[in-house]
């Protein structure tokens, strides 16, 4: 909280000194050196949420669009066909596609730089300015802004470009050329490919999450029908492609796939108007809610705009038209609303000039593009209407059921409300409630099941905290009307509770009863069920709640750690992890074979380092790299592994740097008489036969740069690669090179690798872990403790960041259909870090 401070007025004084003459004392040091002209890259750097939103994971994912934004421009344009994505075990991530490639020329008006350098360092600079020999349609990147965006964003970017028969490299490091345009060899193929690393300066986080890039990757091959898209996380091994040949149709099927579909057949429309181009399709289920999702240039407008209003009132205008006609609508007569329950629907426009309100382009602005919209989809709508009538008629008594459905629940919500439900009078007989009455500090637990709500009561701070037990599971709303929710007891009583009524809207909101509304269940698969379910029901009827971050889940803990009479409370299992090693750290002590032996700072810095190697350890593991092989064959003098692996005929070849390769590369076309041919990278790592004659195929080992680096810092403190493989036998005998040493107790070891797994041995010594699944297993002092003291407990605030996102996650995770569900859970399983059977 801030507090405010009145402003001075203007006969206030400052330290004895009239306001006018302080003001000018300051202004004497305000003068021209002061003035900062940020130019390009280090306006970028300086700005970055200007270009590409903010640093979150929100903007860290946009680089990854910016640059596939590039690649669907040539497939919308017609000359590019596939699109390939590959996160690497470095963090860094490759975008390529078979497009023309990037143009590489000389440009006299840009001081005689290649255009490829231009392109990644000037702002506004790229192919869509002029439409009569770039672009004709354009999808987000429409400013030359966001490819210049992402190399100054990232500590390196290498660009490869395959144009003229020839493929060309250039490399950048935040910015700034490193390495200039270099003809490599010999290419058939087209095409530009771009890796890079996200900068850590910049964005606190680096990570990509492969599940974030499928779906919009999923999303522009829905929308560019026939565009073939291509992602592989060697980090994990998964691998998607997406590819569809019906464009809007496949898009609407794949949402309904949830959902019983009212008639068989997906509604396609489309139109040219004005140079605004219209595609749309959609298609009626059995379900209450609506979904429509809106696109324009390909960019996903989540808060609609003229597009959507237009398709809206298309859409009521003509089952309205229809319903009248046809004498369906007799007593009652539905509205917009009542048409759009159950509609699944997708709308894509590409218009030549389009107006974004807000910076993160979510709402489409232009005012004529809701006339074509409407105009295309009531002509369409309308002639399908007239050819099939039974299939009319069922959306309008679709609409009609949805109407008296609303006037039902209306009345329902009446006498809600006429009994007092929603007022302190009506409250819930379980309700344990607090005394205090303002909203701040106010909390409401929803607690899974009696026992634990028992204990929830017990250890409470009765003066702000509520408790709300709840017995079992509450109803799935998803696949229920708002009638029958009504009258479900559970959910009933947390209406009353928190005293809102269904479908609140923001003025409802500032009336609860309480400020946070926190989620407490069991750590099983019960518990996680009865969260999803209450999850569920919130953002289908109380969604504001989430939306002014009122929402929370309690996370008691996993673990309770007991070591002597100290007792202490661990939350995750990769946070027990990390404890163990810890523990096992205290006084402990690495004897290496030639004398040497860490302790203390020395031990847990190579213990960090040892971290570190972990993941990219294991994904060359994944390549079918056997770093033992790799230790003893190739590692350099300088102790590093070689960062090329290069198939050239039945021959693999290892290279420690670009020189070594590019020399390589020379020697072998000169001996050859002609050229060498570059040939791509496969899907798959490694050759799995002989390249072609006069070929060579170079594979950039991008987990090498963080095993070097750590390497690196490795070699200070006089460990060697070798050290971290199995030392093997000798006369037939196990050799142990190194022990640790902690208590008395040694514990022998082959090799650096297997440190981190003896040392959380060591740290389970004297422990008694319990590990919880159940609130009840606590008492209510330990409940307090962990989960309610405002003090200690740790709460996840319940955000929306995708509304369309958690939307389809809770169609398929708890809609009526079983097929979805089956394949999310297929897809998923091996994600699984805890698995309580």
């Amino acid at each position: 909280m801030t507090e405010s401070t009145p402003e001075p007025t203007g006969n206030d004084d400052m330290d004895g000194q009239p306001v006018n003459q302080v003001a000018a004392a300051a202004s004497s040091d305000y003068d021209e050196s002061q003035i900062r002209a940020l130019k390009g890259i280090e306006g970028i750097r300086t700005r970055p949420a200007m270009y590409i939103g903010d640093t979150t994971p929100r903007g860290l994912h946009h680089l990854v669009y910016e640059v596939v934004d590039n690649s669907v421009d040539e497939a919308v344009n017609g000359f590019a066909t596939g699109i390939f994505v590959r996160l690497h075990a470095d963090g860094s991530v490759s975008i390529s596609d078979d497009g023309r490639g990037i143009p590489i020329g000389i440009m006299a008006d840009q001081g005689n730089r290649s255009a490829l350098e231009v392109v990644l360092t000037e702002i506004h600079a790229g192919g869509k300015f002029d439409r009569e020999s770039g672009y004709k349609t354009g999808t987000g990147g429409l400013h030359g802004v966001g490819i210049t965006a992402v190399n100054a964003l990232s500590e390196w970017l290498e660009v490869e470009v395959r144009r003229e028969g020839q493929l060309w490299t250039m490399e950048f490091g935040r910015g700034v050329m490193t390495e200039g345009l270099k003809k490599v060899g010999k290419s058939e193929r087209t095409g530009t490919k771009i890796t890079f690393l996200p900068d850590n300066t910049i964005f606190p986080d680096i990570k990509f999450q492969h599940e974030t890039l499928q779906k919009r990757l999923q999303e522009l091959a829905f929308l560019n029908k026939g565009l073939k898209i291509h992602i592989e996380d060697e980090r994990t091994g998964q691998k998607d492609e997406y590819c569809y040949q019906n464009g809007l149709i496949d898009f609407v099927t794949y949402l309904n796939r949830t959902e019983t579909a009212l008639f068989p057949q997906v509604v396609s429309m489309s139109g040219l108007r004005e140079k605004v181009e219209v595609h749309a399709a959609l298609q009626y289920n059995a379900d209450y809610n609506e979904t429509i999702r809106t696109y324009a240039n390909n960019i996903n407008t989540a808060e609609g705009g003229t597009h959507l209003s237009g398709f809206r009132s298309a859409i009521t205008r003509c089952i309205n038209s229809y319903g009248k006609n046809s004498n369906i609508f007799k007593e009652l007569t539905p509205n917009g609303d009542d048409y759009r329950e159950g509609l699944t629907a997708v709308i894509s426009v590409r218009v030549p000039e389009p107006q974004f309100e807000g910076q993160t382009k979510t709402k489409l602005g232009n005012s004529d593009v809701e006339g074509i919209v409407n105009s295309i989809v009531h002509e369409t709508l309308t002639k399908f209407f007239e050819e099939n009538p039974n299939i009319a008629k069922r959306i309008c008594e679709k609409g009609l059921n949805a109407a008296e459905a609303r006037e039902a629940a209306k009345k329902s919500r009446e006498a809600v409300r006429r009994k007092g439900a929603l007022s302190s009078g009506g409250l819930p007989e379980k309700l344990r409630d607090c005394r205090t009455r303002e909203l701040a500090i106010s909390e409401l637990y929803l607690v899974e099941g009696d026992s634990a709500g028992g204990s929830a009561d017990t250890g409470r701070d009765s003066n702000t905290q509520a408790i709300l037990p709840l017995r079992g599971k509450i109803l799935n709303v998803e696949k229920a009307q708002l009638v029958k929710i009504l009258d479900n007891q559970e959910i009933a009583n947390i209406f009353k509770a928190i005293g809102i009524p269904p479908g609140a809207e923001l003025e409802d909101i500032t009336k609860r009863r309480y400020g946070k509304i926190i989620l407490m269940t069991d750590a099983d698969v019960d518990g996680s069920h009865i969260r999803t379910l209450l999850l569920t029901f919130l953002f289908r009827h109380l969604r504001e709640l989430i939306v002014q971050g009122c929402v929370y889940i309690a996370q008691p803990p996993l673990y309770r750690v007991m070591q002597k009479k100290n007792k202490r409370y661990v939350h995750t299992h990769e946070q027990m992890s990390r404890e163990l090693v810890e523990l096992g750290l205290s006084d402990t002590e690495l004897h290496l074979e030639d004398g040497t032996v860490f302790k203390g700072d020395n031990l847990r810095k190579l213990v960090e380092l040892m971290t570190e190697l972990v993941e990219p350890l294991e994904m060359l593991e994944r390549r079918g790299i056997d770093l033992r092989f790799m230790a003893h064959r190739y590692v350099s003098p300088n102790g590093l592994l070689p960062r090329y692996r290069v198939f050239y005929g039945r021959q693999q070849l290892w290279f420690a740097g670009k020189e070594e390769l590019d020399k390589f590369l020379a020697e072998t076309s000169t001996s050859l008489g002609q050229e060498l041919s570059i040939t791509e990278e496969h899907a798959g790592d490694g050759a799995t036969g002989a390249v072609p004659e006069n070929s060579v195929q170079v594979i950039d080992i991008h987990e090498m740069r963080m095993i070097n680096r750590v390497l690196e810092q490795l070699v200070g403190y006089g460990v060697r690669l070798k050290d971290l493989t199995p030392a093997g036998q000798k006369n037939g005998m196990q050799v142990y090179p190194f022990k640790l040493v902690s208590d008395g107790d040694t514990v022998p070891l082959t090799g650096l690798g297997h440190l981190l797994t003896n040392l959380r041995k060591l740290g389970e010594r004297g422990l008694r872990l319990t590990r919880f699944k159940g609130l009840g297993e606590m008492d209510s002092e330990e409940l307090w403790e962990t989960a309610m003291d405002p003090q200690k407990r740790t709460l996840l605030q319940v955000t929306m960041v995708d509304a369309v996102g958690a939307d389809e996650i809770f169609r398929v995770l708890m809609g009526d259909h079983v097929e979805p569900r089956r394949e999310f859970i297929e897809k998923h399983a091996l994600d699984v870090k805890d698995l309580d059977v």
